[in-house]
């Protein structure tokens, strides 16, 4: 049987792991080049037992800047370097991925047409590209070959060519955007093969090459199917040394690494068939593999040769060495909340359950702490303490310790949320944190003992299990949060007349990848959705609406307000660090960031 933690044979390297660190946005760029910050944060995962580490997609063209802090190849030579030189003392091995977005990227910042097969524009961003010509093809695969020998130059184990969701090479290899009357129309396959004949050339002998595929567009009337990819992998997959599987595209962006809406492991029916046409080149199971049981399943079932799981070690760097350890690994919440950072903010990527890089702590033995408040922030900030050696009490005034946590685990898409909280429990118990449940914190070394709840019915106490009175419901989201549009949800498929009401232009405007799946979801369940809309009144059945431009009034039905706006600052007494909510309500992110730094504080203290 073939373990997840069994070596992985590549060309004529060996992984040390059947894991696989993806490619991914991480806005720890420094102009285009790969940044120290880069190097930290793959060595963190190559330390933690990763088989192979996959950079950040670099541009092979300088006509590609999909986003600010996009890597460009030509600038990532030192930075692939010193990655390898930061990565090769644990075993892992490194490949560069390259790829050029095409019409999926974004003529801001080079300001010049986007190049694509056809002049197709894109559905997202509407902006229409130009059809490359053939200097602009041979542009194209010349910078394939380039970047590659970049990257040899650095000493990179091999390469990985992007033909993935986002990717030039996509579009070229589907009906949806190619409709060129040449032979890269007729033949749409031949650029990618031209393509990888080219950095195949580069690249030399013993080096890895791998191809990140997408196997079904979800557009099954002009695009990519399983079955058409299937014929595809038949051709392609002699030609590589790795082949990942993945899904999506333009059409259906958010496919390729959804939330917790969709289940574990939705790709392992069509990696299944995939792996059945390779030839026996390696396959690896890509989307939504947060745990290792199910990754071990897919292993044992035959679906593939190895697995990726990139969200998954971003949640636990060191997830394959716990794997050998048989220590639980700190869970994924498939949240995308901090570790989808294409936007226009720039956010470093992180991770809701490990927002920061842990650093050496001071040490805290002898030291006798109280932490009020079991919510995120107190357990995280309970975890560091116990592991810094000081003798840690935990005040929860609850019956269970997880505070916020099982109120969010409530909304759809959220039930992760819930193995946040456990794990966090079980480690300040391994740990030997003595927990007081169902008691009053009175002060406390650090207070995380959350907001205030704002007068009338909450979304929170909505998913504490609140009675509402018969009548049609209006969910009032101010906030643009999953709060609303998850009670929205769960209260019509309840069987309640729901209404949401919100000032933005759409409903959940800050759900980020899930923006779109969600007002699917609410128009699939009947809710109404009043947007840019200002609620100025509520009674007797009737809720009154302002326009939010043009103040003209209108009214809806309306027999109780679920109010989804956040709620009130909690009390953090003199002397004592606040965390989390008591400082202000925020996000889990917040809480768990903040609950490391007041251990810190604490312990950066004076001794006592």
């Amino acid at each position: 049987m073939t373990r997840l933690t069994d070596p992985l044979p590549l060309a004529d390297r060996t992984a040390p792991s059947r894991v696989l660190f993806g490619p991914h946005e991480t806005n720890l760029g420094r102009g285009r080049a790969l940044s120290a910050r880069h190097v930290a944060h793959y060595a963190r995962r190559a330390a933690g037992g990763c088989g192979v580490v996959v950079t950040e997609t670099a541009s092979v063209h300088v006509s590609d800047h999909p986003y600010e802090r996009a890597p460009l190849a030509a600038d990532c030579g030192p930075g692939w370097a010193d990655v390898v030189a930061a990565c090769r003392p644990h075993g892992s091995l490194v490949l560069a991925a390259l790829g050029h977005t095409g019409a999926q990227g974004t003529s801001a910042h080079a300001q010049t047409a986007l190049w694509a097969p056809s002049a197709v524009p894109d559905v997202v961003t509407r902006e229409v590209p130009v059809a490359m010509e053939q200097p602009d093809v041979d542009a194209l695969v010349a910078g394939f070959a380039a970047g590659t020998r970049v990257a040899v130059a650095a000493g990179v184990d091999g390469v990985e060519v992007d033909a993935g969701a986002r990717s030039l090479l996509r579009q070229f290899l589907s009906g949806l955007t190619n409709a060129r009357a040449d032979g890269y129309g007729a033949d749409r396959a031949r650029l990618l093969r031209e393509v990888l004949a080219a950095v195949r050339g580069s690249l030399g002998p013993g080096r890895v090459l791998a191809l990140r595929l997408s196997c079904d567009e979800e557009a099954p009337w002009a695009g990519i199917t399983p079955a058409l990819a299937v014929r595809h992998v038949r051709e392609l997959a002699p030609l590589v040394d790795l082949l990942v599987v993945v899904r999506g595209s333009g059409l259906a962006p958010s496919a390729y690494r959804p939330d917790g809406h969709v289940p574990p492991g939705f790709n392992t029916d069509l990696t299944r068939s995939v792996r059945a046409a390779a030839g026996g080149t390696p396959v690896v199971l890509q989307g939504s593999v947060v745990d290792a049981a199910a990754a071990q399943r897919a292993l044992d079932g035959g679906v593939a040769d190895a697995v990726e799981m990139t969200r998954a070690q971003l949640a636990d760097a060191g997830l394959v060495r716990a794997v050998r350890a048989g220590r639980p690994v700190r869970p994924c919440t498939l949240c995308n909340q901090a570790c989808q950072v294409r936007d226009v903010r720039n956010s470093p990527v992180s991770c809701v359950a490990d927002p920061s890089d842990e650093e050496p702590l001071p040490d805290g033995a002898g030291r006798r702490v109280t932490v009020a408040g079991g919510g995120p922030a107190g357990l995280e900030a309970a975890r560091l303490l116990a592991s810094a050696g000081a003798d840690v009490r935990l005040v929860e005034r609850a019956g269970r310790l997880g505070g916020g946590l099982h109120t969010v685990a409530a909304l759809p898409g959220r039930a992760r949320f819930a193995d946040l909280a456990g794990w966090l429990a079980g480690e300040v118990a391994r740990l030997g944190v003595r927990v007081d449940l169902g008691t009053a914190a009175d002060g406390g070394d650090v207070v995380t003992t959350g907001a205030r709840a704002r007068a009338g019915v909450t979304a929170a106490a909505v998913l504490a299990g609140a009675e509402l009175p018969p009548g049609p419901v209006l969910v009032h989201d101010p906030a643009g949060a999953p709060a609303g549009v998850g009670v929205a949800e769960l209260l019509a498929a309840a069987g309640r007349e729901v209404v949401l009401v919100t000032p933005d232009a759409v409903a959940g405007e800050r759900l980020g990848g899930d923006l779109g799946p969600a007002n699917a979801r609410l128009a699939r369940a009947g809710v109404r959705r009043e947007t840019s809309s200002v609620l100025l009144s509520a009674g007797e059945g009737v809720a009154v609406l302002a326009d939010r431009w043009t103040g003209t009034e209108r009214s809806v039905p309306c027999a109780v307000v679920v109010d989804a706006g956040p709620p009130l600052p909690g009390d953090v007494p003199p002397g004592a660090v606040g965390a989390g909510d008591a400082v202000a309500p925020r996000t889990v992110l917040e809480a768990v960031l903040e609950g490391r730094r007041a251990a810190r504080a604490v312990l950066a203290r004076a001794a006592p």
